[in-house]
């Protein structure tokens, strides 16, 4: 194995961490509730407190590994996230098991977040971009696999197996990192920012067409998925009638489909330009979404398969590219850059799953209706990007 591959390996294993540690134990949930003396109602901050601290975490993340180095950052979140977890697995109540989440959200955040920055310091143009191809590609098949996986072990183990092992996985990566990767922000190239020094930097990346068009196109398909996952038990179990491991089988095969996407996305990157390629991804979303909208009633799982096949592969498509516009034109501010961006995805993801329950209307039909509209703004957020300050990709 070459050292591009295997650092490409670590800073996968980085991206995907802090989703694994989500979607891993959801299975697991009313075991967990009567173990804590919880409600259903109850399990859903343990969900909300993540998400909330995993996006407010990453806005700090970023300037700080541009004043301070990636490698300190990095190190230190895993350290706290083995914590977090090994608290997760002894926890006996509930707010025990909220503290564990927030310890985790708050540790893992910077590796998620730095992963990306990090791709941007080693790799530019069409490398960075297969690069996040690999990255984006882990992120979606955490996902897609560790349900099927929690299962198994809620069912042979016990739930608190599940802690254990994501506690395993960030002393892997910890030692691996350690090990395998030196410093990649260079001193001389590091940003002494204050508070408000930050602040306008924000802002002045949200007003930054070649920063918000993209970004915003990425976090809404990555909303998109969130919003597949909170939907699909109440559509395939309640619904069809299928079992919590069929479901997580589903869950397994789909990632097949995002994962032949983002690989091929940077070749055709290559020979047509990333925004353009993202556009052909926006429509291939938009048909999957529409589909979901026309064949909700009574829809069996065939048709289900192609709707949301559709909406991944085209996913796939925008996820890696979209990124990779996203970052290039920021190498000074990439990890403040990569923090913005993470922001963006985590509170769209959130918005979707929240309003798969929010929203009084049949969950496939409004999972269509999600999936249309994210794959309709962000059709129309590369459409608007300017086109004078494209990437290169050959």
């Amino acid at each position: 194995m070459s050292s591009t591959t295997r650092t490409l390996v670590l800073l996968s294993g980085l991206a995907a961490v802090g989703t694994l540690s989500t979607t891993i134990i959801l299975p697991s949930f009313p075991a967990m509730a009567a173990s804590l003396d919880a409600s259903a109602a109850d399990m859903a901050l343990t969900l909300s407190s993540f998400f909330l601290v995993f996006a407010l975490g990453q806005l700090l993340v970023g300037p700080l590994s541009d004043r301070y180095g990636r490698r300190p950052l990095i190190l230190g979140g895993l350290i706290l996230f083995v914590l977090g977890s090994l608290l997760g697995a002894s926890a006996t109540d509930l707010n025990t098991m909220i503290a564990a989440r927030v310890t985790q959200a708050a540790g893992v955040c910077a590796a998620s977040v730095l992963a990306r920055a990090v791709a941007r310091d080693l790799y530019d143009g069409p490398v960075l971009a297969k690069a996040l191809a690999f990255i984006m590609v882990a992120m979606a098949a955490a996902p897609g696999f560790s349900p099927l996986l929690g299962s198994v072990i809620d069912s042979q183990l016990g739930w608190r197996t599940s802690f254990a092992l994501v506690a395993a996985v960030g002393v892997i990566l910890i030692i691996s990192y350690a090990l395998s990767m030196g410093e990649t922000h260079a001193p001389s190239a590091r940003l002494k920012m204050t508070a408000g020094a930050i602040a306008r930097s924000y802002l002045q990346l949200l007003a930054d067409r070649r920063f918000a068009l993209p970004a915003l196109s990425v976090s809404l398909v990555i909303g998109g998925l969130y919003a597949f996952f909170a939907s699909a038990p109440a559509i395939m179990m309640r619904g069809m009638g299928y079992s919590s491991m069929q479901l997580g089988v589903f869950f397994a095969a789909t990632v097949l489909v995002v994962f032949s996407a983002g690989i091929l996305a940077p070749q055709m990157a290559q020979r047509w330009g990333a925004v353009q390629v993202a556009v052909f991804g926006s429509l291939i979303a938009l048909a999957g979404g529409t589909l979901q909208v026309l064949l909700y009633e009574g829809q069996d799982l065939m048709q289900f398969s192609l709707a949301i096949c559709l909406f991944l592969a085209g996913m796939g498509v925008i996820n890696p590219l979209g990124t990779a516009v996203t970052l290039q034109p920021f190498a000074e501010q990439a990890g403040l850059a990569s923090s913005l961006l993470g922001f963006m995805q985590m509170t769209i993801a959130a918005t979707g799953t929240g309003l798969i329950s929010a929203i009084a209307l049949p969950p496939s039909l409004t999972l269509g209706l999600l999936l249309s509209g994210a794959a309709l703004c962000s059709l129309a957020g590369f459409f608007l990007y300017p086109a004078s300050t494209e990437p290169q990709t050959a």
